[in-house]
């Protein structure tokens, strides 16, 4: 190896490296603890309804939801018919709470984690719009006229292309762009876990156990319980293309 390429080598190892050991040491770190419950049997969906009150389910006159099923241990979602999505929510309703879940969608459907949903979606989302130009665990007031809003990256055209998108956001973006491909793992079963509480809420998530963002709303715009709930989106067609979901818990807070 020749000393140029060597001094341009050294660094990219140093940096994937220490990104791998902080991703790691935060993952053990942040694994969910006993207080955790799960509200997802991994057989049916008892204790979940499907809602077409949103504005994603529209597109059809019968107003179904979208499909959504369970399938080798998972929530399985994606449109009915083409443009028609919505939201399956569960019967319980949650004050301050945290979730985990853990997911494995088709990169291409635009999903999202709602908290203290209505029947109608209003909630507070923690984004899961896995597509290019989309972005994961920033948080968007979902029926809300969009507040509040704040992501620190988006997808480039590919799931392994990252834009950082720091400026003006709560929380700068804590994994290197270049890094992204060794933390975030496609075709597998990655963490995803969000927080809420307050209001006006303070709101916390993180993927793989490294925390990407928290902001504390201005305003009160919601009751203080809603459901959970999972997102397909409206619009297009995304007919054959999954959301896919398993493990789900909650810990309720006080």
């Amino acid at each position: 190896m020749s000393t140029i390429t060597h001094r341009l080598w050294t660094p990219a190892i140093a940096t994937i490296g220490a990104v791998l050991a902080l991703s790691n040491s935060a993952v053990q770190a942040q694994t969910p603890d006993a207080g955790f419950q799960s509200i997802f049997d991994g057989k049916t969906l008892k204790g979940w309804h499907v809602s077409a009150k949103t504005n994603h389910s529209k597109t059809s006159r019968f107003k179904s939801g979208g499909r959504w099923v369970v399938e080798k241990g998972a929530v399985t979602g994606s449109q009915d018919l083409p443009g028609n999505g919505g939201i399956v929510i569960t019967d319980e309703q949650f004050g301050n709470f945290e979730v985990v879940l853990e997911m494995n969608n088709d990169f291409g459907p635009d999903s999202g984690l709602f908290m203290r949903s209505t029947e109608e979606g209003m909630a507070y989302q923690a984004m899961i719009d896995y597509h290019a130009k989309g972005n994961l665990m920033g948080i968007y007031g979902e029926r809300m006229q969009g507040k509040p809003h704040a992501r620190n990256f988006d997808f480039g055209e590919t799931v392994t292309e990252l834009r950082a998108t720091n400026e003006a956001v709560p929380t700068i973006l804590p994994v290197l762009p270049e890094a992204w491909r060794y933390f975030w793992r496609h075709g597998q079963w990655n963490e995803l876990r969000a927080r809420i509480r307050g209001n006006p809420p303070t709101l916390t998530t993180w993927i793989n156990g490294v925390k990407f963002m928290e902001l504390t709303d201005t305003e009160k715009r919601l009751p203080d319980r809603g459901g959970v709930a999972l997102q397909v989106h409206g619009g297009g067609d995304s007919t054959k293309q999954f959301v896919r979901y398993r493990n789900i818990r909650v810990k309720r807070l006080n």
